[in-house]
């Protein structure tokens, strides 16, 4: 049972943390449109500028702060100079340009960085471990992760159901020249979605790097999976990437402890059959 235990809350904690990448991704793709192979990077710059400001500060929260800071202002730069041109574009123009941007991010994070695998450490307040039964033990810092990202995902519902921004964001997504029409700066409110959604993905790459450590092409890895999430739970549903997201996380996570030899396609099949109950996803945008 102890097993058990700890194997549920690695897959809580999987699945949250997905949630962050993946909610930032059906934000962008569901309500504005646009088909962003660049997601996963944004997941890798998060990682990189935790280590990178980690070093020179000292401190992984101080540099979670200035790289929150930084990831929004760079989705407000890209969304300005790049993306909202693109609205109105083919799906094969955007795959283009967010697949240039994979391309130009990697070769500055070479330049930049190197191609070594990197280690950010844990922060000492969070380094202790929780006792599970009598002889195992749980991280305290995966249990900081999953209460963050529930957090964050609190904060999410009250920002789309419960503001003024989020009654915007929604009427926009269903109706963007009606929402024009009578005032609303559409363009600036799709701005401010496409930088939490860096934000979101950035976070996450912060939050995970002193556990999966810093590496090149892990964006690669998590934007796979985070498509599989957006397609699950529905396109343009925050709450139905975080269902999916914990889905995964428990497929994924027991697959590799019951059926290891299948654990590759346990999410995929996960996948297929719940297309094939409900095409649509699991929930509706929203």
């Amino acid at each position: 049972m102890d097993i058990v235990a700890i194997q549920l809350l690695n897959a809580v904690q999987y699945g949250l943390l997905l949630f962050l990448v993946a909610s930032g991704l059906t934000l962008i793709f569901g309500i504005m449109g646009i088909i962003n192979l660049a997601h996963g990077s944004f997941y890798m710059l998060g990682a990189y500028m935790a280590f990178s400001l980690a070093s020179l500060t000292g401190s992984l929260a101080v540099a979670m702060v200035l790289g929150v800071v930084l990831s929004v202002v760079l989705g407000l730069f890209l969304e300005w100079a790049l993306f909202s041109h693109l609205y109105k574009r083919d799906h094969l123009e955007q795959v283009l340009l967010t697949y240039g941007l994979i391309l130009i991010f990697e070769e500055l994070r070479s330049l930049i960085v190197g191609n070594d695998v990197h280690g950010v450490t844990v922060p000492a307040l969070f380094g202790g471990s929780v006792a599970l039964g009598d002889t195992m033990t749980y991280p305290v810092y995966r249990l900081v992760m999953s209460a963050v990202c529930l957090a964050i995902a609190a904060g999410l519902y009250v920002l789309i159901q419960r503001t003024r921004l989020g009654m915007t964001i929604r009427a926009g997504a269903s109706n963007r020249e009606m929402v024009g029409v009578l005032g609303v700066n559409v363009n600036l409110v799709f701005r401010i979605v496409f930088a939490l959604g860096v934000a979101l993905a950035a976070f996450a790459g912060m939050l995970a790097a002193p556990v999966s450590s810093v590496y090149p092409g892990m964006g690669q890895q998590v934007l796979i999976i985070c498509f599989v999430v957006v397609v699950i739970g529905g396109i343009g549903s925050v709450w139905g990437a975080l269902v999916a997201s914990l889905l995964i996380g428990l497929a994924d996570t027991f697959g590799k402890v019951f059926i290891p030899d299948f654990a590759g396609i346990t999410v995929y099949v996960l996948m297929a059959a719940i297309l094939l109950w409900r095409p649509e996803g699991l929930f509706r945008r929203g």
